[in-house]
């Protein structure tokens, strides 16, 4: 099991693997396409970085090679403990 921590409150156990999106939109992060190329839902990644998925082609055109900004639509858990704020 995977653990997302948000905003330094809320946790959130999520299973190896797993999507971003839903636990972060009922966390509050606004979501509008859901596709990677609005830019709403960019999320700051404190810890745990190496903990998600790469990067998708979608980010990389919307973010460019950011270090600490992701799109919650777009990433995955791969294990272990991710601390984003958005």
């Amino acid at each position: 099991m995977a653990k997302l921590i948000l905003n330094e409150e809320d946790e959130v156990e999520l299973e190896d693997g797993a999507q971003l999106k839903d636990p972060c939109e009922e966390a509050g992060v606004p979501f509008a396409c859901t596709e990677g190329v609005c830019g709403t839902c960019v999320i700051e990644v404190k810890e745990g970085k190496e903990n998600l998925s790469e990067m998708t082609q979608e980010e990389l055109d919307f973010l460019g090679d950011s270090d600490e900004e992701r799109l919650a639509c777009q990433c995955k858990i791969k294990q272990g403990v991710v601390k984003i704020d958005y």
